[in-house]
């Protein structure tokens, strides 16, 4: 299994997108795609070729479960790890979330310092098992 580099990060809050922006790509040193929206994932990530997808759960157009479920019918996308970052105190990764490839959940707010570190260390757990 090769290193995480691509990351694709689906948020609707320009701020936290910013901030995120800075923690992912300026500390964590991951290449990072943007996207404002699940719409815009659907077109955008087949050719970003993202190693990980990390989603918000509450987005405007289609929340992040559904994302992922459009996401997984691309072939290239079918098995492409994920990990939900969400603000929702109730989300939780159990056994139906695991069989769609989802190896985390990361709790807003985050951190910007420490999130590349959770990120990478969920990454690396998954390519441990």
């Amino acid at each position: 299994m090769s290193g995480l580099r691509k990351i694709l990060y689906v948020e609707d809050d320009v701020d936290i997108q910013m901030i995120a922006r800075l923690s992912l790509e300026t500390v964590g040193g991951y290449d990072l795609m943007l996207c404002d929206s699940g719409a815009e994932a659907l077109t955008q990530a087949a050719g970003y070729g993202p190693d990980l997808l990390l989603l918000d759960m509450m987005l405007p157009d289609m929340d992040g479960p559904e994302t992922l479920s459009r996401l997984r019918a691309d072939a290239q996308l079918s098995s492409v790890p994920a990990v939900f970052l969400t603000a929702r105190t109730d989300a939780w990764l159990g056994p139906a979330w695991r069989d769609q490839g989802v190896i985390g959940v990361l709790r807003k707010p985050f951190d910007p310092m420490t999130l590349p570190e959770q990120v990478g260390a969920l990454w690396a757990e998954w390519c441990s098992q």
